[in-house]
């Protein structure tokens, strides 16, 4: 499947897309591993406009702040961070369970790692 990838940078106005492919199935029949890679994917894709001549680096998913939000054409999730915001999607998946399956993966990266306080 392909879906688009937004990126906005704190301080700027132009907003990098990008399309992605991702082997799976359709949204509406992810598991949490596809979820957590979907995530993973846009994240990517924001370091990648911050630091373009950057080398890939390891993704966490803890200390953001997300949405799935209705779009034309499905449901898109959308992260905002310190340094800016990625959206990613069309997606034709329900709302609430996307939300749900974000929740899991999110609280999963989150447990399995030391948290500072």
């Amino acid at each position: 499947m392909k879906f688009d990838i937004e990126v906005l940078l704190k301080g700027s106005d132009d907003v990098v897309v990008e399309t992605v492919s991702y082997e799976a199935s359709e949204a509406s029949a992810w598991t949490d591993d596809d979820v957590g890679e979907v995530l993973r994917l846009a994240l990517r894709r924001f370091y990648k406009a911050q630091n373009p001549d950057g080398d890939e680096r390891a993704v966490s998913l803890r200390g953001l702040s997300w949405i799935v939000t209705p779009v034309k054409g499905g449901v898109a999730i959308a992260i905002e961070i310190q340094s800016g915001a990625v959206v990613a999607g069309p997606f034709d998946a329900e709302a609430d369970l996307l939300t749900q399956a974000i929740g899991r993966v999110i609280g999963a990266a989150t447990s399995s790692g030391s948290l500072v306080h």
